[in-house]
């Protein structure tokens, strides 16, 4: 099969496009021929060697994958051969056919094709189980509120009766006000530690220099989730501020099949920026990594329609 591989960890140039034996599914698992796949920020920071669990090579990248079941290891009466899944994966979806744990895949949203669905699993998993405690009254503040994640959780923060501020360029706000956001500050114009307080969850999708400053604006009580890495980490010999939190995405099937529900009932739609062949997988790198991507970037296998 054919399948985008690194042999040296760097930049968008490491990839390369190989012929590589086809996998098999053991117990448990499902072999998939992959439809499309996405590209996370995850992808980039792991091709570059910054993620240090993944960095045995070679590997082949890609974390969500949409496709159909090819082959049934022993064990899975979950699924059938011919059904249309998608799933967060620990990595190979940049191929033909990869190997996945039944347990982190669930049947492809009925009212979505393919492209679609591949731009879901990491970016609507994350929003999910980080706001999973979000309920209605609260104040929310989602940073980078139209990238892949961004625009998922201000819907998903929405659907839980939330109040939802977010930060975004002035380009974005008229979208996101689309997607039901009650507040957007334009971070390139004005500090959103001065403009906003009294929040009881930021989603932080950015990183830096933000985490401070989001712990500012939080309530005694508030809860600060970081994703990206921030100044809010501390010496682990310091004492650390109580309502910051480092927050993991966890692949689960569960959390897809109650994704799948919103979608299909029409309270959660995915925005794609482009799809791509997986031929241009290095210019699809180049544009996440750009930071200028409103929603998600899709890969279309070889062979496979857009």
């Amino acid at each position: 099969m054919l399948a985008i591989i690194q042999r040296t960890h760097g930049g968008p140039d490491v990839l390369e496009t190989v012929e590589v034996a086809r996998p098999q599914p053991g117990p448990g698992e499902v072999l998939v021929r992959v439809a499309a796949t996405s590209v996370n920020a995850a992808d980039w920071k792991v091709r570059e060697g910054q993620v240090r669990e993944l960095r045995s090579l070679p590997l082949i990248l890609g974390l969500d994958v949409s496709g159909i079941v090819e082959e049934l290891g022993s064990g899975v009466d979950r699924f059938q051969i011919g059904d249309a899944v998608y799933g967060m994966v620990f990595g190979g979806a940049n191929a033909e056919y990869l190997v996945a744990q039944a347990n982190t895949l669930a049947l492809k949203p009925a009212s979505l094709d393919h492209s679609h669905a591949a731009a879901l699993p990491v970016a609507a998993s994350t929003a999910w189980q980080a706001l999973a405690a979000v309920g209605a009254g609260q104040r929310i503040l989602v940073h980078a509120a139209a990238g892949g994640v961004g625009h998922l959780a201000v819907q998903i923060a929405k659907h839980r009766g939330a109040y939802v501020i977010g930060t975004a360029r002035t380009a974005n706000h008229e979208y996101l006000r689309e997607l039901g956001i009650d507040e957007v500050i334009d971070y390139t114009a004005v500090d959103f530690a001065d403009t906003v307080g009294d929040i009881d969850v930021v989603l932080d999708l950015v990183g830096g220099e933000y985490g401070s400053r989001s712990l500012r604006v939080l309530r005694p009580n508030g809860r600060y989730l970081e994703t990206q890495g921030s100044d809010a980490e501390v010496d682990p010999r310091a004492e650390t501020d109580p309502r910051y939190e480092r927050f993991y995405v966890e692949p689960s099937g569960v959390s897809l099949r109650e994704i799948t529900t919103m979608v299909d009932r029409g309270h959660l739609r995915v925005t794609i920026d482009q799809v791509l062949p997986l031929a241009d997988v290095v210019k699809a790198h180049q544009l996440s990594e750009s930071g200028r991507v409103r929603g998600k970037i899709v890969l279309t296998a070889w062979d496979w329609p857009a």
